[in-house]
């Protein structure tokens, strides 16, 4: 009889235990909390239309240079402009001596005034032959002589006329022009100085700053791209395609907007790039040949662009651009995203988010893909409206 109590006392007291653990399990289950929303500030993401431009690195070229040089020799006998102003096309610069070419002009005058009055004689002579003849009076290669020697007569005439007229250019050439508007250098002779016909070394250089040449470089990859993005309509060319605006060497921007010329239809094989040429105006001479400046080019218009806060994006282990975004049930996704190029303070998104998709840029340390979210919108941010 004891036995069989100490038996039912046991099996009660296991029993018991078993249900207070169970309840203790349940109680546990209860208290559990499920997962909290966590608040994030969100952007919501639109297209809209954008202009997109590339910054060029580039040199600034004269538009003309013209070196100085003197067509005939002779000694200088002054100069005539100040260096280092502007001077005029035609204005006079040098006079070399001009005493042997206004020599060799008064001797061809002398020439045609000749050859002039041989033709008066030879044509009298001719004259009355043509009627002697019609007579007999003169045989007809005495006709035929007087006849040949007004001819030669004419033929001496345009002779001396032609030879009058190169010592006028000569003469014409001892006063040494400009043969270009722009702003001259200092002059590399003096007062005295021998020179030559042709020479080698210039006088001078006059160089045209207004307008005035950028030539920057593009690599073909850029150019091929762009052109592929034109022809297969991705970009729209725009009325402002030809636009350039340049960045100075300190930073500031000028003041002047430039225009495209042309493009190389080669490519530098050294470099793999090719040159594009704008043109500005300079009116103050603010841009000097062989300065460094980096030049905006608009490239074209990109309609239904997503455009996405830098803050908002950022890097995987493999280098691929990643966001979080809150769908629609407001669980944490993360995108893979492909970003062209940045613009102001945003990405150029090509895929991988769409319009009306909410970025989150506020509280991403605090979730994970898969996370209940709290959407709201961001502070520090708000959805681009350029």
């Amino acid at each position: 009889m004891t036995h069989t109590r100490i038996i039912f006392f046991t099996l009660s007291v296991l029993a018991g235990s078993v249900a207070l653990a169970g309840c203790g399990q349940n109680d546990q289950q209860v208290a559990m909390p499920a997962a909290q929303a966590v608040p994030v500030g969100v952007v919501t993401i639109q297209s809209q239309t954008v202009t997109l431009t590339k910054e060029l690195p580039g040199r600034i070229a004269a538009s003309q240079i013209a070196e100085i040089r003197p067509q005939v020799s002779g000694i200088v006998q002054s100069r005539l402009f100040i260096e280092g102003t502007e001077v005029k096309a035609g204005q006079a610069l040098y006079q070399i001596d001009p005493a042997s070419f206004e020599a060799e002009v008064a001797s061809a005058k002398a020439a045609v005034s000749r050859a002039q009055a041989s033709i008066a004689s030879n044509k009298a002579k001719t004259k009355r032959y043509t009627e002697l003849l019609k007579i007999n009076a003169v045989s007809q290669q005495d006709f035929d002589e007087a006849d040949a020697a007004y001819k030669q007569a004419e033929a001496d005439l345009l002779t001396a006329q032609a030879q009058l007229k190169t010592t006028q250019i000569n003469l014409n050439y001892s006063k040494v022009s400009a043969p270009i508007d722009g702003q001259i250098s200092k002059s590399s002779v003096t007062v005295g100085a021998l020179v030559s016909a042709n020479q080698s070394n210039a006088l001078a250089t006059v160089t045209q700053l207004d307008p005035i040449y950028v030539d920057l470089t593009q690599s073909s990859t850029e150019l091929l791209q762009l052109k592929q993005a034109l022809a297969s309509g991705a970009l729209g060319a725009g009325k402002a395609q030809t636009e350039v605006k340049l960045m100075l060497e300190d930073g500031s921007v000028y003041a002047h907007t430039g225009t495209l010329q042309f493009s190389e239809v080669t490519v530098d094989p050294s470099t793999g790039s090719v040159t594009l040429r704008a043109q500005f105006d300079n009116p103050e001479k603010l841009l000097l040949p062989g300065m460094y400046v980096r030049a905006v080019v608009v490239e074209g218009v990109k309609t239904n662009a997503i455009l996405a806060p830098q803050h908002g994006i950022s890097r995987n282990q493999k280098g691929q651009a990643t966001a979080m975004v809150a769908n629609k049930d407001g669980v944490v996704e993360a995108r893979i995203l492909q970003a062209d190029r940045t613009i102001g303070t945003d990405w150029l998104i090509e895929s991988g988010l769409s319009a009306g998709d909410q970025l989150i840029v506020e509280g991403l340390q605090k979730i994970r893909p898969g996370a209940p979210v709290q959407a709201s919108p961001a502070e520090s941010a708000t959805a681009n409206t350029h």
